[in-house]
């Protein structure tokens, strides 16, 4: 089902937003694995006469899944809340009792040029398990950027 391009501009990706609990995190550059899903499952049998026939069918759907978020690192890892929340978990880990401290809920939006609320996910349960900072590299002249990898229980796309 098309929409038409003539009457209704598509998505544009520049005018997007990352909440984790309350807090609108800055400096994002780029967000990946917006990736709803249905795990399936394959049936094989034999007909009487031997012949292999196969199904595909649906099997349940995939829930969990993982965020790559993208942004410009920051100047002092020490004060920034992501960095303090990935170290917390990484230093102590996380105890079963403290599931609701340990993993936030939060949301991708994305506003058109009049910062009109046109698409949204919302994921719950979130905890980084992964920052990983690019190449350093001495003959470019890029900011030095930074991936955090958020792993998450739900994601939906809500709007």
């Amino acid at each position: 089902m098309a929409f038409n391009l003539q009457t209704v501009d598509p998505l544009i990706a520049t005018n997007f937003f990352l909440t984790i609990g309350s807090d609108v995190v800055v400096n994002i550059t780029s967000v990946d694995g917006l990736t709803l899903e249905i795990e399936t499952a394959d049936i094989n049998q034999r007909t009487a006469k031997g012949v292999l026939v196969q199904h595909k069918t649906m099997s349940k759907p995939k829930w969990t899944g993982e965020l790559n978020v993208k942004r410009l690192a920051p100047l002092d890892a020490s004060s920034d809340e992501l960095w303090k929340w990935f170290m917390s978990i990484r230093t102590t880990g996380m105890a079963a009792a403290s599931r609701a401290t340990q993993r936030k809920s939060g949301g991708i939006s994305i506003y058109d040029a009049s910062m009109t609320l046109v698409a949204s996910w919302t994921f719950t349960e979130a905890w980084p398990s992964k920052i990983e900072t690019e190449g350093l590299d001495v003959t470019k002249n890029d900011p030095v950027s930074e991936t955090i990898t958020l792993q998450y229980e739900t994601l939906t796309r809500t709007k």
